[in-house]
């Protein structure tokens, strides 16, 4: 005997693989003999993996201080390109109107025979707009995250609603006394957003550190700051400044591990 199923009946089935037949012997009854339909196992199957799927979305990691040559374009990109090569989906989206490493990619696809699939994209935004076009971005669903390179001159506002969108927000900093003044401040600035954004991660990452500097000269210099101290530093190297938009440098794979640990 063949029995038919309504949806919500089959939400009671423990169905264990596509296709299942099972036979239900009670006694001296008949089998019972039950086929569930493929199709609606599909499709309860495709459902369940979708809704699942929506809760998972790109975690933003932003670059932002409030002046420029800070190291925000440098380390953006090489943490970029580093997570790419570890399979990471990335995005990479720059608010100064520059465009500086939008320039580099069509440089460098011009010199170099490489499929332009293959890499991750790289999008131009403005300080009054880019909020809103994370949101939209992040809602696509196709990202493992969204890396946002902001300009120097961010305004007040600018980085509030920045902020407001970001997972985590990172502040490349040296131990030069200016550097140091305007990280504080940029830290301050944050504070409005902070209290609104619960989850918000502020991040410090010690940049441009001399070779011989030691843990606890960085950790002195940075102690009384109001934001997390990543517990790794981008050394002073050339081979960080000379930048690519395709090939990740391999020793920014420590520093990309810091920085993944922290945000979780």
């Amino acid at each position: 005997m063949k029995k038919q199923y309504s949806n919500n009946q089959y939400d009671r089935v423990n169905v264990f693989r596509i296709g299942l037949r099972l036979f239900v012997n009670f006694s001296t009854f008949n089998v019972l003999y039950l086929q569930i339909d493929e199709s609606i196992c599909i499709q309860r199957q495709l459902f369940i993996f979708c809704s699942r799927d929506n809760k998972t979305m790109a975690k933003i990691i932003s670059f932002i201080s409030r002046k420029g040559g800070t190291g925000k374009t440098t380390n953006a990109i090489n943490l970029a390109t580093t997570l790419h090569s570890l399979g990471h989906k990335i995005c990479l989206i720059e608010t100064d109107t520059n465009y500086t490493l939008n320039t580099l990619r069509q440089m460098e696809l011009y010199r170099e025979e490489v499929n332009k699939k293959d890499l991750f994209e790289i999008l131009g935004s403005v300080d009054d707009q880019i909020a809103d076009e994370l949101h939209k971005i992040k809602s696509s669903n196709k990202l493992d995250f969204i890396i946002v390179d902001s300009a120097g001159k961010t305004t007040d506002e600018g980085i509030k609603k920045l902020a407001m969108e970001s997972s985590a927000i990172i502040i490349p900093t040296s131990l030069t006394q200016n550097d140091l003044l305007v990280t504080y401040q940029t830290v301050t600035d944050l504070t409005p957003a902070r209290e609104i954004n619960k989850n918000l991660k502020i991040i410090v990452l010690p940049n441009r550190i001399h070779s011989l500097t030691g843990s606890h000269t960085i950790y002195d210099a940075l102690n009384d700051l109001d934001a997390h101290i990543l517990q790794a530093r981008v050394p002073q190297r050339m081979h960080f400044v000379n930048f690519s938009t395709i090939s990740a440098e391999e020793q920014y794979e420590a520093v990309a591990h810091k920085i993944l640990n922290e945000i979780g």
